[in-house]
């Protein structure tokens, strides 16, 4: 069925009062494709809707709902509910719930829940934004070193349902550090008895709680794995971090490094009303007018050779525009290039040394194609040279400040994506004017 056929059962079930009918459509549906259904449902039918979930059923939808969704559903539902949706959801969703609720209704949902889980959020609600520790769960299992596979394997049964992924079992000792690791595939290929110490892996890949959380996702994509495991100071393993966690990580990282490249500020969205949105984007535009009010400044400055060699106001806006786009291209490689890598002194050597060749071969050819267009069309080889020669240096001068400066606010521990598209532009429109009205002033007797 499609969305819309599957919508209608839906609706036509509630009405009819046909509950196992309904059952059976949720049956058959993701937790994302039914936190889909809700939402396109009519108000009048959410109500009904929800009070024909189970808690497993309400826990997904909870958990694939936008935030300010969630802080709706929660709102609807009963106290004694809640409570046992929150105590079901993963800490990591759970965390990022709170986080943006006032500390007071906080407060009151912890202490609704099973004290062992509140306690839990709470300590991962300590930890630093953005740090491994705040996007951990305790969804896992862990086996004493002195366990023999069939006990491993018995705990696994027994902890099925709640654990988020079996794919590997983390061992500990008597004061819980972390000493090995093993897949549930070496357990089924081992001999009942044997002791796990025997099959276990003690070179245990791991994060401290306060490690950032982009750090964590790199090693879980360099290494491919499901799981990470965090622990503290002395070795404690505290929770650990899945894949699907990392995956909203990038996403989060690769939203907010779109933001700052577009200069937009604050997280915007398709559901973001126009006054929030025009109030989110202003600061940064109203920085860059200001800026670029200097390239007003440089013009009105070379006045005279304008208005002697009025030729020059047609190639002004492709000059200002080339040297923009090749600094934004610039800025795009690095951004994404540092996402990947952390370059050293004679890598970051390399990658200007490359980018300064990249907009000489860029500029060279950009350069000839102008001077001859500007030859053809005013028959003066002055003017070719003049603008073909400001297209040039501009290009390696875009293209290098494109590079240079992410590369200087990574090193100085700041977002390069803050180097903001705009930004970048407006600076080397500005060095682009200058560039070319001094080369068209020092020539212009031959210009005249």
């Amino acid at each position: 069925m499609t969305e819309n056929e599957i919508t209608l059962a839906l609706i036509r079930s509630l009405k009819e009062g046909r509950t196992n009918d309904f059952q059976m459509i949720l049956d058959e549906l993701q937790p994302y494709d039914i936190a889909v259904q809700y939402q396109r449902l009519p108000e009048k039918h959410r109500e009904r809707f929800l009070l024909h979930l189970n808690i497993r059923q309400l826990t997904e939808l909870m958990q694939e709902l936008h935030r300010s969704d969630q802080v709706r559903l929660l709102e609807r539902m009963p106290i004694d509910q809640s409570t046992k949706v929150l105590d079901l959801m993963d800490n990591d969703d759970l965390v990022s719930l709170l986080s943006d609720l006032e500390p007071n209704l906080i407060e009151e949902l912890l202490s609704r829940m099973n004290r062992d889980e509140s306690s839990y959020i709470q300590k991962t609600m300590s930890y630093p934004p953005e740090t491994a520790g705040r996007i951990m769960n305790n969804r896992y299992v862990w086996i004493p070193r002195y366990y023999t596979i069939r006990q491993a394997i018995d705990k696994i049964r027994e902890f099925a349902e709640i654990a988020e992924y079996l794919n590997y079992l983390y061992i500990v000792d008597e004061d819980k550090q972390l000493v090995g690791v093993v897949s549930y595939k070496d357990l089924i290929l081992g001999e009942l008895d044997d002791e796990i110490e025997e099959v276990m892996y003690t070179r245990v890949v791991k994060v401290d709680a306060l490690t950032d959380q982009e750090i964590a996702a790199d090693i879980i994509g360099r290494y491919d794995f499901i799981t990470l495991p965090v622990v503290d100071t002395e070795n404690r393993l505290l929770g650990i971090i899945t894949v699907d966690d990392v995956i909203d990580v990038v996403m989060q990282e690769a939203n907010e490094d779109i933001e700052k490249l577009s200069a937009s500020g604050k997280a915007i969205d398709f559901k973001t009303p126009p006054l929030i949105a025009a109030y989110r984007r202003l600061p940064w535009l109203i920085l860059l007018l200001f800026i670029g009010l200097i390239s007003g400044g440089i013009i009105s400055r070379f006045e005279d050779t304008l208005q002697t060699v009025v030729a020059l106001a047609f190639f002004m806006p492709m000059i200002a525009g080339m040297t923009g786009n090749t600094g934004t291209q610039s800025l795009a490689v690095v951004v994404r290039g540092l996402v990947a890598e952390q370059p050293d002194r004679k890598g970051t050597i390399k990658l200007i040394i490359r980018e300064l060749w990249v907009g000489i071969i860029i500029g060279v050819t950009c350069a000839i194609l102008i001077m001859l267009i500007a030859y053809v069309w005013q028959g003066n080889i002055v003017l070719g040279l003049v603008v073909g020669s400001s297209l040039l240096l501009t290009l390696i001068i875009g293209t290098l400040a494109g590079t240079i400066i992410p590369l200087i606010l990574y090193k100085l521990k700041v977002d390069p994506a803050v180097a903001s598209g705009p930004l970048i532009t407006t600076i080397n429109d500005i060095l682009s004017l200058l560039i070319y009205f001094g080369l068209a002033s020092l020539f212009i007797s031959r210009l005249m």
